[in-house]
């Protein structure tokens, strides 16, 4: 397998979006100073468990992808499906290791918490690679697994999560519900149904409502919902239609939500890291397909 072969199968260009999930953890879970070497060591373990699970997601759907996605890496003969298998389960198996270290030798009091939440978040990654086609339940299953990125890195540094991080989660989890409904309909190229669509609106309507938004995180909303209207022309707007186009802007605005809610909860410096993953995740994009 070369280089551009385990680029594709991880969709690195979307890797951007875990890093701020990481970011929107630590600080909703009310971490003051977590520390660089913490930091880099969750991003690590949470880089991992995605690009594993991005490497599960091919290998399970090797069959639909032979009928469906011909050119993917598996069908195409670039690479096996036993060797896929195995690099997925090392890459999360080699995540949880990190979190070991991180909550025995870097955080804290942390012990086994971290690597506990990781543990749940492989289950549920396997979960919805094993089980999500045709599974009408699979979109809140892909927005647990981004839940669980706020509590994994959340457990790294406090033993009792506040309830600011279930919020921001759940607030996350509706995002990743109306994101991976229109996922699902990326191969016919058209959205067979609208109304999920509007999990997308929940960020929008309760942030306002329930964050405390000062004058630089109403400049974020205002960004983001723009930025998310954008994307939802390519489902909506009959001359525009383009779902896959669609989903890759909707998985960039992943860094906005978490950048919003990081701002909201005080932390403008990581805000700002947040918002610089959004043109990072773009730039990416261009190069390797973030779907």
């Amino acid at each position: 397998m070369n280089w551009r072969t385990a680029l594709e199968l991880g969709r690195v260009s979307n890797l951007p979006t875990v890093w701020t999930n990481v970011l929107a953890g630590l600080v909703l879970s009310g971490a003051v100073d977590a520390g660089a070497a913490l930091i880099a060591l969750l991003l690590a373990a949470l880089t991992l468990f995605y690009t594993g699970g991005m490497f599960l997601n091919d290998a399970f759907d090797r069959v639909i992808d032979a009928r469906e996605r011909p050119g993917r890496p598996i069908p195409s003969g670039r690479v096996s499906a036993a060797a896929v298998f195995s690099w997925g389960f090392g890459m999360m198996g080699g995540g949880l290791l990190l979190l070991l270290a991180a909550g025995y030798a870097i955080a804290d009091g942390a012990g086994w918490r971290p690597a506990a939440a990781g543990l749940a978040l492989a289950g549920a990654i396997v979960l919805y690679n094993a089980w999500h086609k045709a599974n009408p339940i699979s979109p809140f299953i892909m927005g647990l697994c981004r839940m669980l990125v706020y509590v994994t890195a959340g457990y790294a540094v406090a033993r009792e999560l506040p309830m600011g991080l279930f919020l921001g989660a759940g607030i996350l989890l509706c995002y990743l519900i109306g994101l991976t409904f229109a996922a699902k309909q990326e191969n016919l190229n058209r959205i067979t149904n609208l109304w999920p669509l509007l999990f997308l609106a929940v960020p929008f309507v309760y942030a306002p409502a329930v964050l405390g938004l000062d004058w630089a995180s109403m400049a974020i909303y205002a960004g983001f919902a723009a930025w998310v209207l954008y994307a939802l022309s390519f489902l909506v707007v009959p001359s525009r239609i383009k779902v896959p186009r669609a989903v890759v802007s909707l998985l960039a605005g992943i860094c906005l939500l978490d950048a919003l809610l990081i701002s909201a909860s005080g932390d403008q410096t990581l805000a700002w890291l947040a918002i610089a993953g959004f043109p990072l995740t773009l730039f990416l994009q261009r190069w390797v397909s973030g779907t």
